[in-house]
């Protein structure tokens, strides 16, 4: 496995680096020398991040480009080349229940594009390289509503819930191939998405890039939200439905 105390000079891709926790995990990066590939699809955005990147040691590159589209995650391993550390983090979250005769079943299809096509594409074309080398990690951010049903947020969090059966199986894959995969799941983070949230993108990224060094297939960022995705594990299913609507319209 490759840490981020091994990331000088190395490469990591990060998609959805232009804002929130995918920059702060690009910043943090920098910290330790990393060469950093900023992805996302506001272009002014991705190089401010670059930028900081910069300041904090790092080097960065940016590729303005949106993964939705199905020919974009091999137009972009095309122009990066090797890469040490894939960081899965680009996604959308549109809510509303999907009752509801208003939801666009088109941004539905959208999301479901991000969330799980374009990054299991992306593992699917750089997780063999890194196998073949003997080194390499793939961070899949998930998030506390993958562990739960999630009224008003249900392909969201359905989508969160294959990131981290993703991520476990993988773990499992790639035993003893000196690979990690890791999923790291936040819950309520403050950013442009949601700024209810309780923790910081910062905290989340030094969970997230924490966990590169531990052995554990899926990590929760923050102790209360640890306790709430185990427990929402545990609960039946007619307990764990009603109790968790009623968590995210008190936490969002």
């Amino acid at each position: 496995m490759t840490t981020a105390a091994q990331m000088r000079g190395r490469t990591a891709l990060v998609t959805g680096a232009s804002g929130g926790i995918g920059r702060a995990i690009a910043e943090q990066l920098g910290d330790h020398g990393a060469d950093v590939v900023l992805v996302g699809r506001n272009e002014a955005a991705l190089e401010e991040a670059a930028a900081t990147v910069r300041a904090r040691g790092g080097t960065s590159r940016t590729i303005a480009l949106d993964l939705a589209d199905p020919a974009a995650p091999r137009k972009l391993v095309e122009q990066v080349g090797e890469v040490e550390l894939l960081v899965n983090n680009a996604g959308v979250a549109p809510g509303g229940p999907m009752v509801d005769a208003d939801a666009d079943a088109a941004d539905l299809r959208g999301m479901l594009d991000l969330n799980v096509a374009a990054l299991t594409e992306l593992t699917a074309l750089l997780l063999p390289a890194m196998v073949a080398r003997g080194h390499g990690s793939v961070l899949n951010l998930a998030s506390v509503a993958g562990y739960m049903p999630a009224p008003g947020l249900a392909a969201y969090a359905a989508s969160k819930t294959y990131v981290l059966a993703l991520s476990r199986a993988l773990w499992t894959e790639v035993r003893g191939t000196g690979v990690r995969v890791v999923s790291v799941s936040p819950g309520a983070t403050r950013t442009a998405m949601n700024p209810r949230g309780t923790r910081t993108a910062d905290q989340v990224a030094t969970t997230a890039l924490a966990a590169l060094a531990g052995t554990a297939p899926a990590v929760i960022d923050g102790r209360a939200n640890a306790i709430l995705g185990r427990l929402f594990e545990a609960l039946p299913a007619r307990v764990a439905g009603p109790l968790a609507g009623w968590a995210m319209a008190r936490f969002g």
